[in-house]
């Protein structure tokens, strides 16, 4: 006999919930589609702000709370490997308990994490309340898109998830500009601070609209053990690619980590088959446009959030801009995804998401190898054409794997779908920061000798070296007080040559990742289970 370690959480039989019928907005603001996207978009908005907006603050951070740049990295990765793991899981607990539920209380603890960092006054805090934030976020993500599949009819939930990815990749891509005012104007904590009140108004619009939905097939247990062995997988996973640029790729630390992570993988799998309601059941990847939904997912996330964690430091540390000056400059990234996204939504449902997906993957190559172009003294218009380009890339990208993820898994599933969606876009943002990050690192250590050497400069010390390789991995100038200031003028020359050199492999790396996905996004497809959301309704 199969073992089974679940924890039946359902009361009687007779007390399941019932398969409802279809919504019925007309009775009221309650349930209402529109007001359900509505109050779900600004809760989701803070998530997606706090995934970019944090990086026009680091900078400010970094400064104020004297922390290095692995502390800076930490900021970012702890906030992605805390979403990553818990994701799925909370799309589990959002299926089992009710999607609204879950929203709320997600919101709730994001908007009080937010708060604890910015009265934060050491690095350290701020980093443990960025994993606060990233748990409780996981709770609100896939309840979202959850709430949206089973309100909106068939024929509407396209548009509603164009719209949905439309917030989401101007969140995203206007994080820096509302993060550079905020800088520049009040102060960094101020960037935490706004989610408090925005925190409190999803709150209040969920308590007004949002309504309960449950499939009739809805899960009734929990894989305990599969939620341990996949949270442990993702976790060695994400860690080892962390630490690896400071422990060394072929450090057995390392090499331990990536095999545990490989082992937890292969155990979770084994049993998945065997557990009677597991967390993520394994016939959902014999969906080849489910599959492939996921994969592209994680390249365009690799791509998008690695490298713009360089070009916010490439903008102030290099180009001397202020915070408020770095985010306007890319208003023209902001721009085409707000107006992409719903011009992508309604094109996707017009001819499916294959071409869509890979001419914005292809978009996407484009960008990122003009950003690999880019020099110390390149100017403002040039730099628009790039972001510009790289946000009508990712535009459908978001939309439409988002689509093709949610609308290809059962209706009872569309949590741990909504989960698997972010997941997979978290997994590939904190994969970008380390692995551009280690790029970054890498060419910076290789290159800053011999150009500190050929600019006549007098030789470093291996620690001077360490020391100086990790300012000049922000863009920062090495320069020490009282320095001349014709040898500061020439230690700012190496330490911006040798980092423009690290950005261009870094943004290269990325658009190599960004040309694989065009050819995964070829295997994509119009979501088969859509229509599901249609006979769901109140409960």
């Amino acid at each position: 006999m199969t073992s089974q370690t679940t924890v039946d959480t359902t009361g009687p039989a007779d007390k399941a919930p019932a398969a409802a019928s279809g919504p019925t907005p007309g009775k009221g603001l309650r349930g209402h589609p529109w007001y359900t996207l509505f109050t779900v978009a600004v809760g989701v908005m803070m998530v997606a702000l706090d995934g970019t907006i944090v990086a026009i603050a680091n900078p400010a951070i970094q400064k104020d709370l004297s922390a290095t740049f692995a502390d800076v990295q930490w900021i970012t990765n702890g906030y992605f490997l805390a979403l990553a793991v818990a994701l799925i899981t909370a799309g589990k607990l959002g299926d089992r308990f009710g999607h609204r539920q879950t929203f709320l209380i997600g919101v709730v603890g994001f908007a009080a994490a937010s708060g604890a960092i910015g009265l934060s006054d050491s690095i350290a805090f701020v980093v443990v309340f960025r994993v606060f934030q990233g748990l409780f976020g996981a709770l609100l993500m896939p309840a979202a898109l959850g709430l949206l599949r089973a309100t909106f009819p068939a024929e509407k939930l396209n548009m509603a998830i164009g719209i949905w990815g439309m917030v989401i990749g101007a969140s995203t891509a206007g994080g820096p500009i509302l993060g550079g005012v905020l800088v520049e104007h009040v102060s960094w904590q101020s960037v935490f601070f706004i989610n408090v009140p925005v925190g409190i108004l999803a709150v209040v619009l969920g308590a007004l609209f949002l309504v309960d939905h449950r499939a009739d097939k809805a899960p009734r247990s929990f894989d305990l053990l599969g939620i341990g062995l996949l949270s442990g997988a993702m976790f060695c996973l994400v860690w080892a690619l962390i630490k690896a640029p400071a422990w060394g790729w072929g450090d057995g630390l390392t090499w331990t980590f990536l095999l545990a992570s490989v082992l937890g993988f292969a155990l979770f799998a084994v049993w998945e088959t065997k557990v009677r309601e597991p967390l993520v059941p394994l016939g959902l990847f014999r969906s080849v446009p489910l599959s492939a939904g996921v994969v592209l997912m994680v390249l365009m996330a690799i791509a998008f959030m690695g490298g713009l964690f360089f070009v916010t430091f490439y903008l102030q540390n290099v180009h001397g801009m202020s915070p408020i000056d770095a985010g306007l400059h890319l208003l023209p990234l902001t721009g085409m995804m707000i107006v992409g996204s719903p011009l992508a939504g309604a094109l996707i449902s017009k001819t499916g998401p294959r071409v869509p997906l890979a001419g914005g993957m292809a978009l996407t190559a484009v960008a990122m190898f003009g950003v690999s172009t880019l020099e110390t003294d390149t100017g403002s218009g040039l730099m628009s054409l790039w972001f510009a380009l790289l946000g009508l890339g990712l535009a459908p990208v978001m939309v439409g794997a988002t689509e093709v993820i949610v609308g290809n898994a059962p209706m009872e599933l569309s949590g741990v779908a909504g989960g698997l969606q972010q997941a997979a876009m978290q997994i590939g943002g904190s994969l970008g920061t380390a692995v551009l990050g280690a790029v970054m690192a890498s060419k910076v250590d290789s290159d800053l000798a011999g150009n500190w050497a050929a600019a006549g400069l007098p030789k470093l010390t291996p620690e001077q070296h360490g020391q100086a390789a990790e300012a000049v991995q922000v863009g920062a100038p090495p320069v020490a007080p009282g320095t001349p200031p014709e040898i500061a003028a020439k230690i700012t020359d190496v330490a911006h040559d040798t980092f423009i050199s690290g950005m261009s492999l870094a943004s290269l790396v990325a658009a190599g990742v960004a040309v694989v996905a065009v050819f995964v996004a070829f295997l994509t497809k119009k979501g088969e289970n859509a229509e599901a959301g249609a006979g769901v309704g109140h409960i």
